[in-house]
């Protein structure tokens, strides 16, 4: 039970992204690229100090090694299918203005539905994440809670910037970016189901959420950050790693 609030807390702060964009309108390149830098920072000392050592400890090599390609392999799939939303593309979103895009107002709806729904669908492994870690300790399922909160954030962006500038209500922008985050309990809730078969599978699971987390770090909050300010990215990158490593090392 408590790992599925944490994982409605996770979920949720995509809401709080649509909210700064509505009403304090978006962040600067510098500043989001810090900003996913310092996410990525955290995502990555979670998996590499925690998630992975402790897949280990639960099942063995094997299971972290085939757990981690999974985890990967899983994200992959997903981005072929239903490519997530990169804030750094131009033609999905304007980081420093999204409701000026120079678009037809129907084009960027419809790309705003695309990426809710690519969204949604790459939140239930995160939701999976947080589960194999509760499932482990408390103290790491928190970890991971925290660390997949940062990077729904400025997913939350994402979401919020096409579907408002497509020209739905304040109202329903926020509901369709809430009910992309709420996804992520789904995966949490998933996971409960299937923990409890053995150890062998939470261990696997474990390597599996490390694998998904490290997969986005480097598909999607590098290259995004780098693409707007490489040097505030780098700097927030090695920040979240340092404390990361404090925290959970």
């Amino acid at each position: 039970m408590e790992s599925l609030i944490y994982s409605v807390g996770a979920g949720i702060s995509t809401g709080l992204g649509a909210l700064i964009l509505l009403f304090f309108g978006s962040f600067g390149p510098r500043t989001m690229a810090a900003f996913l830098g310092f996410a990525g920072g955290i995502m990555v000392a979670v998996s590499v100090f925690e998630l992975m050592p402790e897949a280990l400890e639960i099942g063995s090599m094997t299971v972290l090694v085939v757990g981690f390609i999974l985890g990967c392999g899983l994200m992959y799939l997903l981005d072929r299918v239903i490519p997530h939303a990169h804030l750094s593309e131009s033609d999905h979103l304007d980081v420093e203005n999204p409701e000026r895009l120079h678009v037809k107002r129907g084009t960027v709806l419809r790309t705003g539905y695309l990426v809710f729904a690519g969204i949604a669908l790459h939140n239930v492994p995160e939701g999976l994440a947080i589960g194999a870690g509760f499932e482990s300790s408390p103290e790491l399922g928190l970890a991971v809670a925290i660390a997949i909160a940062l990077h729904n954030v400025p997913e939350g962006l994402a979401v919020a910037g096409p579907l408002r500038a497509g020209g739905l209500s304040k109202l329903k922008v926020l509901l369709f970016t809430l009910g992309a985050g709420l996804m992520t309990p789904v995966g949490t809730a998933i996971g409960l189901l299937l923990f409890g078969l053995s150890p062998v599978l939470v261990g696997g699971s474990l390597a599996f959420a490390a694998g998904a987390m490290m997969y986005i770090v480097n598909d999607e909050l590098i290259p995004q950050s780098n693409h707007m300010h490489s040097h505030a990215a780098n700097a927030a990158l090695v920040a979240g790693l340092l404390l990361g490593f404090v925290m959970f090392g």
